[in-house]
């Protein structure tokens, strides 16, 4: 069992194995963890309040009232109109993750560019720094491309001609 790194010694500089992949997933488990579960509370309250908001709307309230099931109302009706600002905000998030990865992997010592634009910062490289930026930045032009997509396959209602 190693500390830092994402495989075991005798997997470093060998080919890539079936073995080689599950000693990758043996050790990957903990930084994918971390990160995926950084901003879980945050979505899940937004997601809440969204639900509890159309959840009193007149619509859902109308399925109630033609007598269908409560998950059908729920499932077919609220959470589907619940996710348009989720799915904006998980778009918006991505170099949140991208960010909050790095700190992951200077902290776990994981063989990613966090340690490297760490260095960058402290030695003052304004052009890495820069660079690695503008990586951030295109990250936050392709996450709300892909959120506008995923609105649009999520609610019929928006289509793009």
């Amino acid at each position: 069992f190693s500390v830092g790194g994402l495989f075991s010694r005798e997997y470093v500089d060998a080919p890539w194995s079936f073995a080689k992949l599950v000693d990758l997933l043996k050790h990957i488990w903990v930084p994918v963890l971390v990160v995926g579960t950084a901003g879980t509370a945050g979505l899940m309250r937004i997601m809440r309040g969204n639900l509890l908001d159309i959840l009193n709307m007149q619509y859902v309230q109308a399925a109630r009232a033609r007598g269908l099931r409560e998950s059908t109302v729920i499932v077919k009706h609220a959470v589907r109109n619940a996710l348009h600002p989720l799915i904006m905000l998980l778009g918006m998030s991505l170099p949140t993750i991208i960010s909050g990865s790095l700190v992951v992997s200077i902290v776990l010592g994981l063989p990613t560019t966090g340690p490297l634009y760490f260095s960058a910062l402290r030695q003052q490289d304004m052009f890495l720094a820069g660079t690695f930026l503008m990586f951030l930045a295109g990250m936050l032009v392709l996450g709300n491309f892909l959120a506008d997509i995923l609105l649009a396959v999520v609610d019929p209602r928006i289509r793009y001609e």
